[in-house]
């Protein structure tokens, strides 16, 4: 693979140890990793020939801000095939759940593998390098090999989690029957996705998850189960927990535990762990998260969405709690853009705390370093040598962040929430001048919108 070199940036954001802004920034990337970073003026002689002699790609960064890849900690990708449905606009987590889960029956192998092509063009193009997707129901033959070749095509660094619903409405659970799994199929997949794809190598591309879905979509046995597959095959396990008020109620109601002392009573804690939402952790479930270094992926453009509530993120983030950011499903969020979703983070704990109760920089490392340790990584979400080399770049002459110059890192998470001018993903650019080279977005998009339009005939014919 041939060296990258990135000069000139106005500043680089490294989030490494020293959390160094680099005015007049480089870095020299060998393969997928990074080998050298530090001001241009200060580039060592032998890069700075490969530059002369035009032996090295160069990305010229004057004019932008260079900062580690964002980490996108939580989604639903195949949910681009619905944002915006009108019976679930107005509704709270269970009913919009009950307005979707029959729509999203009728979903095909060919629209998990297009919704997650244009899902992660969204997050890219917002600068997010590497992304989790939750993938819990799989009606007409869907896989989750689907999502992954998908994945595979875009280049984008992923966490494929095989999500599951296995407690029907007839057994007492939330979803409908008809998307429902037998718990032993679920386990013999996960150990078959594992064993076939699961990557733990550093530098990693692609990487398994087991996620059963929510306290309210499996058994005890399945919870309890998968963690015990996942740590024999050194994987990580999610879940949602916690979201919203009747969430903690059936917890209560059903099992006679908060949700952290039912993930606790599971084994479902640890730093091989994280949690999606944990709007309504309390302070005893904040203690254990901190104290066993369990994950949580804050959400709040859903939370918003949802009228879920404004998770206890600050409180978290001081008691210790490992914190990243997720767009959620594009139908409880509608959008995915990382940049937009740290500078949501950031207004929405002032509104509920104050204004310092976070800044833009801490936003920015929630965005990156915080995804990294929720996915349990430590090569990603900083730009150091040995890291991974993930980066993107925004460019700063764009109208929304004019007069933002005398601090451009903020005006990142302030202003508009803008898309990236370039990406790379381990060495590879992938986006250069904003357009992304990997798919025919154009193409991508007009097959997207398509199978929405089946999707919902579908639905509303009742095949």
């Amino acid at each position: 693979m041939t060296t990258l070199i990135a000069l000139n940036a106005d500043v680089l954001v490294t989030m490494d140890a020293q959390r160094r802004e680099i005015q007049g920034g480089a870095l020299v990337a060998d393969g997928p990793a990074v080998q050298w970073v530090g001001p241009t003026a200060e580039l060592p002689l032998h890069y700075r020939r490969m530059v002369d002699e035009g032996t090295a790609r160069v990305l010229d960064m004057r004019g932008r801000v260079v900062l580690p890849g964002l980490v996108n900690t939580h989604h639903h990708m195949y949910q681009s095939l619905t944002r915006a449905v009108p019976a679930a606009q107005d509704a709270e987590l269970f009913s919009w759940l009950t307005n979707l889960y029959m729509l999203w029956s009728h979903l095909t192998p060919e629209m998990v593998h297009v919704s997650t092509q244009t899902a992660m063009a969204e997050l890219m193009l917002s600068g997010c390098t590497t992304t989790s997707d939750h993938l819990y129901l799989y009606p007409n033959g869907a896989r989750l090999d689907d999502a992954i070749a998908a994945a595979q095509q875009m280049g984008m660094r992923f966490h494929a989690a095989r999500g599951s619903m296995s407690l029907g409405k007839s057994k007492g659970g939330l979803p409908p029957d008809a998307v429902v799994e037998e718990e032993e199929a679920i386990l013999r997949d996960s150990l078959r996705l594992i064993q076939q794809y699961h990557d733990a190598s550093r530098h990693a591309m692609l990487r398994v998850v087991l996620a059963p879905c929510s306290p309210f979509s499996v058994t005890r046995k399945l919870m309890r189960e998968s963690a015990l597959l996942a740590r024999a095959h050194g994987v990580s396990l999610h879940t949602h927990l916690a979201e919203n008020d009747n969430d903690v109620a059936f917890s209560r109601e059903k099992f006679g535990l908060t949700p952290a002392q039912y993930a606790e009573s599971l084994g479902w804690v640890g730093p091989d762990v994280w949690h999606a939402h944990c709007v309504k952790l309390d302070p005893e479930g904040i203690a254990l998260f901190a104290r066993t270094g369990t994950g949580v992926a804050h959400c709040p453009c859903s939370n918003m969405r949802l009228a879920s509530g404004i998770a206890p993120v600050r409180s978290m983030r001081d008691a210790g709690v490992p914190v990243g950011l997720g767009v959620d499903g594009s139908a409880s969020n509608d959008g995915a853009h990382m940049l937009g979703e740290a500078r949501q983070a950031l207004l929405l704990q002032r509104v509920g705390h104050g204004p310092a109760a976070m800044g833009a920089r801490e936003a920015l490392e929630i965005a990156t370093l915080g995804g990294a340790r929720v996915l349990n990584r430590d090569d990603i979400g900083a730009l150091a040598p040995g890291m991974s080399a993930d980066f993107v770049a925004f460019d700063m002459s764009a109208v929304g962040f004019a007069g933002a110059g005398h601090d451009p890192v903020a005006a990142l998470v302030f202003c508009t929430p803008a898309n990236a001018d370039t990406s790379v993903i381990n060495g590879r650019v992938v986006i250069e001048h904003g357009r992304l080279l990997t798919a025919d977005l154009p193409v991508v998009l007009g097959r997207h919108n398509a199978l929405a339009k089946t999707l919902f005939e579908q639905a509303a014919a009742g095949h």
